[in-house]
């Protein structure tokens, strides 16, 4: 057997240069209907008036389940190595529910 296999859920990705650097975002706003998952990404700053959205993500329920799931995962294995991420403004609760039918992250 090859030791140089891909798994079989290995998706390979072409990331362009101007898309590599990201988008930092310090506020999400999370809404739906019967069809989509619309996730806009915004960054509020000091001395702007109004917060900004800098990405927009829809995508179909199954794959918002899919990408909670793998957040909760990634968040689990990140405060096994680095410690338990405080949240003083917010109580404890898990990825779901999230309330209101609109979301906010």
């Amino acid at each position: 057997m090859e030791d140089n296999k891909k798994p079989q859920n290995q998706v390979q990705l072409n990331l362009k240069p101007e898309i590599a650097s990201g988008q930092y975002s310090n506020l999400a706003l999370i809404t739906h209907s019967h069809s989509d998952f619309i996730l806009d990404f915004a960054r509020q700053l000091p001395g702007l008036p109004q917060p900004e959205v800098c990405s927009r993500v829809i995508m179909a329920p199954e794959h918002a389940k899919r990408l909670a799931a793998a957040l909760q995962e990634n968040i689990y294995k990140y405060e096994q190595k680095f410690g338990r991420i405080e949240l003083a403004d917010m109580p404890q609760r898990t990825i779901a529910p999230f309330g209101s039918g609109r979301g906010e992250a």
